[in-house]
């Protein structure tokens, strides 16, 4: 059973969501309006997946709000953006760590199918953004040069638990230490790496030989 926690500030989208309540293996743990509020109700509720709504006007702030909050790295998101935006946000925000972006015209078996990938630990592309994920991916690779500020020891070890995929409470677990150390090593090998998202700082560090596969 998938417990999934719901964000829909608009009555229409979380009457549109009414299907879930009746999907086999699927049990909506709860529902949340407002964006400030989530962070609470995911530590409440303990979700496999969020299922975001931002398809209306505060896209942008919704989107932003949860990325900076570090609520992806911690807990599965899917993401259902306007037709409109979704080309151009899908791939940052997969980069960032969004599990998956949808569009709004996402089917009930699409939306079902991918809430089940997601929390298996998958990203989900929708069929619309495959080619632009594979233009993003083939672009030639930038030279290696040495980094200004090496990372440390630490620092190496963080890294190679982000690439197993160990969101913050897990690094913090794993090393002992607390989960604001562990967000501010993240953030230090980000900005050493000079990488937008964790997603990013691990292949950065693959291709420096930082972290071993």
């Amino acid at each position: 059973m998938i417990r999934v926690l719901i964000f829909a500030p608009s009555p229409a989208a979380r009457a549109g969501f009414e299907h879930l309540y009746s999907a086999r293996d699927i049990k909506v743990v709860d529902r949340v309006t407002q964006i400030d509020a989530l962070a609470d109700r995911v530590t409440e509720a303990e979700p496999d997946v969020v299922l975001l709504d931002a398809s209306g006007e505060s896209s942008d702030e919704i989107l932003e709000t949860l990325l900076e909050s570090g609520l992806a790295a911690d807990v599965s998101v899917v993401a259902i953006l306007d037709d409109d935006a979704a080309n151009e946000k899908s791939l940052d925000a997969l980069r960032r760590g969004i599990r998956s972006v949808l569009p709004i015209d996402v089917t009930s078996d699409q939306l079902v199918a991918t809430l089940h990938a997601a929390a298996a630990g998958l990203v989900v592309l929708h069929p619309s953004e495959v080619g632009a994920a594979l233009s993003a991916a083939i672009r030639p690779p930038q030279p290696i040069t040495d980094l200004p500020e090496p990372l440390t020891p630490r620092e190496r070890e963080v890294l190679q638990m982000l690439a197993s995929g160990l969101g913050n409470k897990q690094i913090a677990a794993r090393l002992n230490i607390s989960e604001h150390t562990a967000k501010f090593h993240v953030a230090s090998i980000l900005g050493k790496l000079a990488a937008g998202s964790r997603t990013e700082a691990v292949a950065l560090g693959i291709r420096r030989g930082l972290v071993l596969l």
